[in-house]
């Protein structure tokens, strides 16, 4: 699992990022809200360590934006502030924890581990999206009355695409289906999403896979 740090105090970065790994997990470090939002939108991570205080973008304003934008991804946020309405401000932008500095370094493992618990909203096993209907348990595709099956790779960015509502870029696609350690480049996402697309026009449908440069990819309905 990978984990996010957006903390602009050198030392307690090194240090969180250190924990962390001696967690089991893996780490990466931003110090500014800027850089970190960029890679929060990556949606590479499985959770995110959150400063308030930070350069460029502050964290509730970072948080914010991550979470008008669809993105669930648990969020650990640090603070100096202790006061209730901060506390508050924090839980009410989306945090799903909040820490307040300074802390034990077990405390800090105990809500990390708390918001890695976080259980994922359960979906039906049928997916639909415009004329699409979807079934990931046996990779079936379906417009109307045509029907086809999915390989396992083309299975598995078709659900992350149908269940996302934001773009998805290429390095999450890749880290996502074929793993962080695969030596698979975005070539290989770039002829699967080539193969996605030749189904759908095959089934006739309307929806087709948009494509947002320096952004990534998502799923759109053709204009009648």
């Amino acid at each position: 699992m990978r984990v996010l740090i957006i903390e602009d105090e050198s030392r307690l970065a090194r240090t969180l990022a250190d924990i962390i790994e001696d967690m089991g997990l893996t780490s990466r470090i931003c110090a500014d809200g800027i850089t970190g939002m960029d890679e929060a939108l990556s949606g590479v991570y499985d959770a995110i360590v959150l400063d308030r205080m930070l350069p460029g973008m502050d964290g509730i304003e970072l948080l914010r934006r991550l979470r008008a934008g669809g993105h669930q991804v648990p969020v650990l946020m640090l603070t100096a502030r202790s006061e209730l309405q901060d506390r508050v401000t924090g839980l009410d932008a989306g945090a799903d924890y909040y820490l307040t500095k300074p802390f034990e370094n077990l405390e800090f493992r105990a809500c990390l581990r708390a918001v890695l618990r976080r259980q994922p909203q359960i979906l039906p096993d049928t997916r639909e999206f415009e004329d699409l209907r979807f079934t990931p348990s046996d990779g079936t595709l379906s417009c109307r009355e045509h029907s086809l099956r999915l390989s396992a790779k083309e299975k598995e960015i078709l659900d992350l695409l149908i269940t996302q509502n934001h773009p998805l870029s290429k390095e999450a696609i890749l880290n996502r289906v074929w793993g962080y350690d695969s030596e698979a480049t975005s070539n290989n996402v770039e002829a699967y999403i080539s193969f996605l697309r030749k189904k759908l026009s095959l089934l006739g449908s309307r929806v087709t896979i948009g494509a947002q440069r320096n952004i990534g990819y998502r799923l759109e309905a053709k204009t009648p």
